[in-house]
């Protein structure tokens, strides 16, 4: 059983191995649920080589015998042709031992909507934050502070566990957008710290200055690197500092062996697991639609990385997931 606290047992009924929960089907969408509306935030139905993606959403795993939390997703960020809704996720992930999840802000928009989705339902806790992508853009306009500004008031709420995703991304951004993002993310930092909650961190090409700055302080008690992206020396930094790190998907890819390598190394009582949902969907549905439901595929890969005790690691996730934000329920 779950040391965490949400949803002790997974409360709805596990559809049968390999069918797709009846919400993620286009047949049963009707289009009226929560989440996005047709014309909003929707992943692009391309794949980075240009070719048409299969947006269909994978087969749902055989169910965990533990039940564990989603660190990080994004449940108002469209892919394929449904909508579905929290509660629909929700139940679709319940089903496979998904017992919650931490609803992950961008701007302030999918902000709000984080702090909604968690009001609304308590297998939900959120986070709030600018994007280091966003956070250049907006300093570019002038009109970064009073994003921070409302971002400050939105962390205040008892069910916004962190603030983030807030980070360096020098993939997308250029030399000339770094000080903003650095700039913002010393900010978060600092509302992080005035709040009590913990960090979530986008890192995307930026190890060494993310490092820096972390050390620079001030900063939370509690950091997490969400989809850690690192090798194993970066991992060894993060247990050194008591940080956590959040195995996403793509630890599960062919080719991605220096995060297999890092998740090795990584103290047990630092590791996380996420979706960074729709994306990063784990082989081998690589490159389809991400759902907090679609989480067993990782975890069971990430425990033939380790000892290949599926259990035993649920119940650490789960035991770190409530020390990094505590309980989803009073």
């Amino acid at each position: 059983m779950c040391p965490s606290d949400p949803a002790q047992q997974p409360d709805a009924t596990p559809a049968p191995a390999g069918a797709t929960p009846a919400a993620y089907r286009a047949e049963a969408a009707d289009g009226t649920a929560g989440g996005p509306a047709a014309g909003e935030p929707r992943r692009d139905p391309q794949a980075a080589n240009g070719k048409k993606r299969d947006t269909s959403y994978p087969p749902a795993p055989e169910p965990l015998a533990v039940p564990v939390v989603d660190n990080h997703t994004h449940l108002d960020f469209r892919d394929g042709e449904v909508t579905v809704s929290v509660g629909q996720a929700l139940d679709a992930a319940n089903a496979v031992g998904v017992a919650g999840i931490i609803q992950v802000g961008c701007d302030v928009e999918s902000s709000r909507f984080a702090v909604e989705a968690a009001e609304a339902d308590p297998r939900v806790l959120a986070a709030v934050a600018i994007h280091p992508n966003d956070a250049a853009r907006l300093a570019a306009r002038g009109d970064l502070d009073a994003a921070l500004a409302e971002l400050d008031a939105l962390a205040a709420h008892p069910r916004v566990r962190a603030v983030g995703e807030t980070g360096l991304d020098y993939f997308r951004t250029g030399v000339e957008g770094r000080p903003a993002q650095q700039d913002s993310f010393r900010a978060h930092l600092e509302l992080a710290v005035a709040h009590g909650k913990a960090v979530q961190i986008h890192d995307r090409d930026a190890h060494e200055d993310i490092v820096r700055i972390l050390g620079d302080g001030p900063r939370p008690d509690t950091v997490v690197f969400h989809c850690f992206s690192g090798d194993a020396d970066l991992a060894r930094i993060c247990n050194a500092h008591g940080w956590y790190m959040s195995f996403s998907g793509t630890v599960t890819f062919k080719n991605s062996t220096a995060l297999r390598e890092a998740l090795a190394v990584a103290d047990p009582a630092l590791v996380l697991v996420e979706t960074d949902a729709p994306f990063l969907t784990p082989h081998p549905y690589r490159g389809r639609p991400n759902a907090s439901y679609l989480i067993p595929y990782t975890v069971r890969s990430m425990a033939q990385t380790l000892d290949g005790d599926v259990d035993a690691l649920c119940t650490r996730i789960a035991a770190n997931t409530t020390a990094a934000y505590g309980r989803f329920r009073p």
